[in-house]
């Protein structure tokens, strides 16, 4: 057999294998078990790990229509970059993760600029790393938090990551960009489309103390506004680093990687929680994809440099 199949597929069954572990082995209980609460609702246990399969799915798919490309080499290395990336990805998805930067939604968004990890150990180290950085390193920060866990959007930052890193599919990185562009930039609009049609979408995560009520009040505009403003980001840093090919194409593609990452959970939560399109794409999607992008087009330049640099430095 292909050693290139068997480390992808021993990879991606790696992270069925901890998801299933976790998710039918600790999920029912309440109890934490140290730091982490690994705690999972019960009754959308099958239909969370369903889509845990489906994103596992995704990734072979694409891996068998592209498996002469060199970008799935899975060795030792990518083995310790995926381990330091989960790490990383856990720790500071934790630290951002409480309640102080919560965004008005309808479940548990917060502020994540620590999304950067998945998308530039994709980028960087290949979508295989992309996607356990993302997929590992969300399980465990969300079990940090002590609020319980949503593995389907775990798998849907593992998409993040491992879109991010697809980019080496390309012989020509600077070709890919333009189309990119065009397809994150038309997903963008739609998304802000159904925001304006639904602008009514209740904030169930505002609380009225003084007459005890819970979304008693509309998802900001912010939502609309911050995944526009993040495209705009996008789009400068693409072409002020037009020659600089490593840092355009890493934010371009870790851009598309958030949109389909984010928009795989959150469509996810139609069958999961019950959620309609426009509720889940207003509610969910535009206040985590936007934030998101904003810190793509921020941080991931600056990683992407700084490790550029110490290649430089190190003679790599």
């Amino acid at each position: 057999m292909d050693k290139k199949l068997i480390s992808v597929i021993v990879a991606v069954v790696a992270v069925l294998v901890i998801f299933a572990g976790i998710m039918f082995g600790l999920g029912a209980s309440q109890n934490p078990l140290g730091p982490f609460n690994f705690s999972v609702d019960q009754v959308t246990l099958g239909a969370r790990f369903v889509f845990v399969v489906v994103g596992a799915a995704i990734v072979l798919g694409v891996y068998w229509f592209t498996r002469e490309n060199e970008v799935w080499s899975v060795g030792t290395r990518q083995v310790v970059y995926m381990a330091i990336g989960a790490a990383l990805y856990a720790i500071l998805s934790y630290a951002f993760n409480g309640t102080v930067f919560i965004i008005p939604s309808i479940s548990q968004v917060t502020l994540r600029p620590a999304i950067a990890i998945p998308m530039f150990f994709g980028f960087t180290f290949g979508p295989v790393v992309g996607f356990f950085t993302g997929a590992v390193g969300n399980l465990f920060g969300d079990a940090l938090t002590g609020f319980g866990l949503s593995p389907e959007w775990s798998i849907g930052n593992g998409l993040v990551g491992f879109v991010s890193g697809l980019v080496f599919l390309f012989a020509n990185k600077k070709k890919s960009l333009d189309t990119i562009l065009y397809v994150g930039g038309a997903l963008a609009v739609l998304a802000v489309a159904l925001f304006i049609f639904n602008p009514q979408q209740a904030n169930l995560l505002y609380f009225d103390a003084g007459n005890n009520i819970f979304g008693d009040a509309p998802i900001s505009v912010f939502a609309a506004v911050s995944i526009l403003l993040g495209f705009a980001l996008v789009l400068i840093v693409r072409f002020v680093f037009a020659k600089n090919e490593d840092i355009a194409a890493a934010v371009t593609w870790s851009m598309l990687g958030n949109i389909l990452g984010i928009g795989f959970a959150a469509i996810a939560d139609i069958w999961v929680n019950g959620y309609s399109l426009p509720v889940t794409v207003v509610g969910q999607f535009l206040p985590a994809a936007g934030p998101n992008l904003v810190f793509a087009a921020i941080l991931v330049p600056l990683l992407v440099a700084a490790y550029s640099a110490f290649q430089r430095q190190s003679g790599r």
